[in-house]
């Protein structure tokens, strides 16, 4: 790391601190003159928290069903603020009683303060470390937010209500719960003594409109070259395989790979968290399930495929590959599901063959590391490698090839490849999309599908900033 780059981070991490300070100063301020002095003190908090004891007494509040019910329980709310305010003698605005009329109406039916993040489409994480600590990310790029819990009560209470729609819970003897909310959001979440600093919470949010290939163009993730190669490869049934970082754009390749799937063939996916947004109409979901209180019935991915194999699928799809269903994937793509597509947690193609390696061997079946190698390459025909760059922006960074063995190693070309480069000049960053100028073999599966791949994709040259 240069010394630019740590300079850097020591000021970014200075600023930080300097705000959460800034935070805890203003609430402990906030809280003294309130105890002080409690009738000429009345914070919009007390307020608040008086409305909300009155709206739990009202049944009214808390039997709405509907968003359009509670859309029509907001004028009672204000009218119910404004009557707070005026016993205590705390004159509120027009735009105050709206505020805080919104604030309760999250607080009532939604997550509280976090409720706004969640409607925010620009945000794609939202990382609560504690009461008092909650980050963001937007495009790409992690910030932190002057949105706070009222208490570690507070966070719990919000908490709970995120997963009682799930069907999970968390407590002492279940300290760690992944689950998926109803609008599709991931949700992490780990609770003291294993957290030590306070309730963490990680909801990973996916946009509800997918991104379409020509999105993924324009935002410079990829070349018109390299999306009309994966269409013919898709359609032709390559099997696919998208590696990466988290956070790297696994699952949204992925769903940009899927939307490729012609409309009459039927797809089984089988994820942890059901995260895929298919777009046909001929599909099954299955989701894994974790063990009970008692330890007992749990289903794993690698049951899930097997019972897929007995469905009739014409393709199969993996959200994640991360145990020994490795194996029962790379059995199922060798004997006539062609066309299936996963990702996989890796650094690199080179990286994702290792992974692959390993989790056979961990899968607790006895194979000799040269079958493992020939299962691999026999299956396995093209590796996407989805990266983050520094400047947040993801990108598909290697399109390779699995080309079969040589002398016992899995033999990989790159068809395809991204290149970071600065101008020395001016200090410019840019990066380059650039083929091989090789044409992959896998061209003759497409042929027998009845597709011929171009000459052009396969010579050309593209700068993107």
């Amino acid at each position: 790391m240069g010394i630019r780059e740590r300079l850097r981070k020591v000021e970014q991490q200075r600023h930080v601190a300097e705000k959460i300070e800034k935070k805890q100063q203003s609430s402990e301020k906030t809280v003294a003159e309130v105890e002080a002095n409690p009738a000429q003190n009345t914070s919009f908090l007390e307020i608040k928290n008086r409305c909300q004891k009155k709206a739990a007494e009202d049944d009214a509040f808390y039997e709405a069903d509907s968003q359009e019910t509670r859309k029509e329980l907001r004028p009672r709310l204000e009218e119910l603020v404004r009557e707070v305010a005026g016993d205590i003698g705390y004159p509120l605005t027009d735009i105050e009683v709206r505020q805080l009329s919104l604030e309760l109406l999250d607080e009532i039916y939604g997550l509280g303060p976090i409720e706004p993040l969640m409607a925010d489409p620009s945000v794609s994480d939202i990382l609560i470390n504690g009461h008092q600590q909650i980050y963001v990310e937007r495009r790409g790029k992690l910030e932190l937010t002057d949105v706070s819990f009222i208490s570690e009560e507070h966070l719990r209470n919000k908490v709970d209500r995120m997963l009682y729609s799930t069907g999970r819970r968390v407590d002492e003897s279940s300290p760690l719960v992944d689950a998926r909310l109803p609008d599709g959001s991931r949700i992490n979440i780990i609770i003291p003594p294993l957290a030590v600093d306070g309730i963490s919470v990680s909801i990973r949010r996916f946009p509800e409109q997918h991104l379409r290939p020509k999105d993924m163009i324009a935002y410079g993730s990829m070349t018109e070259q390299m999306y009309e190669f994966l269409n013919y490869g898709v359609k032709s049934g390559l099997n696919i395989l998208v590696c990466g970082g988290t956070g790297s754009g696994k699952t949204t390749t992925l769903n940009m790979l899927s939307g490729l799937i012609p409309e009459d063939e039927r797809v089984v996916t089988i994820e942890d968290s059901a995260e895929l947004r298919m777009q046909q109409s001929h599909v099954v979901r299955l989701e894994t399930r974790p063990a009970n209180a008692e330890g007992q019935g749990e289903l794993t991915q690698r049951e899930l495929l097997k019972n897929a194999l007995r469905m009739r699928p014409d393709r199969i799809i993996l959200g994640e590959v991360r145990g020994g269903e490795v194996l029962d994937m790379l059995q199922a793509m060798n004997t006539g599901h062609d066309g299936s597509l996963a990702t996989l947690h890796a650094n690199s193609p080179r990286d994702c063959i290792s992974r692959l390696e390993l989790m056979i061997n961990l899968s607790g079946v006895d194979i000799p590391a040269a079958s493992i190698r020939k299962q691999i390459a026999s299956a396995i025909d093209i590796i996407i490698y989805v990266n983050r760059g520094r400047e947040g922006k993801r990108r598909v960074e290697s399109i390779t090839e699995v080309v079969g063995i040589e002398e016992e190693n899995v033999v990989l070309q790159e068809i395809y490849r991204f290149d970071n480069k600065v101008d020395v000049a001016t200090g410019r960053q840019y990066g380059v999309f650039k083929s091989s100028g090789l044409r992959p073999s896998c061209g003759k599966k497409c042929e027998s599908a009845g597709m011929v791949l171009p000459e052009d994709l396969f010579n050309f040259e593209k700068e993107v900033s």
